[in-house]
């Protein structure tokens, strides 16, 4: 399943954020393919699009959950959702 997590680092987790980030690299656990990652541009947000189990998911929050504030919503492609948009059109 693909999961879009969206990430917010609070003022007080900024410093240690960044700097986790920047001698890590932020790597997913096993079981967690990194699809992209997007920065908002000045400020302490961004969006993280993965692929892997859930409990991969928890994990990779897990590690984060002490310098960064964490919102998740499973997505899916248009191909996935077409057939169903179409079938409850069609009712």
């Amino acid at each position: 399943m693909k999961y879009m997590m969206e990430w917010k680092i609070p003022p007080a987790s900024y410093e240690a954020a960044l700097k986790r980030f920047v001698k890590t690299g932020g790597p997913p656990p096993a079981g967690l393919k990194h699809l992209g990652r997007w920065h908002a541009p000045g400020s302490s947000h961004g969006y993280l699009l993965v692929e892997g189990a859930e409990a991969a998911v928890y994990e990779h929050a897990a590690e984060w959950a002490d310098v960064v504030e964490w919102k998740f919503s499973p997505v899916v492609e248009d191909d996935v959702a077409g057939p169903v948009a179409a079938k409850i059109a069609g009712r």
